[in-house]
């Protein structure tokens, strides 16, 4: 898949996960009322940031990792049907196996 965004620095790209339509007892939730979900898979990572001695610190996540993240710290992106958030490495709070 070829993503049309090249982050830079420390930034990532990744797209949101889908939310769960359907509560556990089995109710379905309108659009509107389920919860944006705090996962997403990477799709792109900038080549990492400059530390204090000029040395390039690489980004601790990869393409393809699925991460979870700070829910008010992205920037939301739409390219046609596509959708991409935008987030700073350090703001992604772990990966998940």
């Amino acid at each position: 898949m070829s993503v049309p965004i090249s982050p830079l620095a420390d930034y990532v790209v990744a797209q949101q996960e889908k939310a769960e339509s359907k509560t556990a007892s089995g109710l379905y939730l309108p659009d509107k009322a389920a919860e944006k979900p705090q996962t997403a898979k990477v799709v792109a990572v900038g080549p990492g940031k400059v530390g204090d001695d000029n040395e390039r610190i690489k980004p601790g996540v990869k393409v393809g990792d699925r991460i979870i993240y700070k829910t008010y710290s992205t920037t939301d992106y739409k390219i046609g049907k596509d959708e991409y958030i935008l987030l700073k490495e350090e703001d992604i709070l772990a990966t998940v196996k």
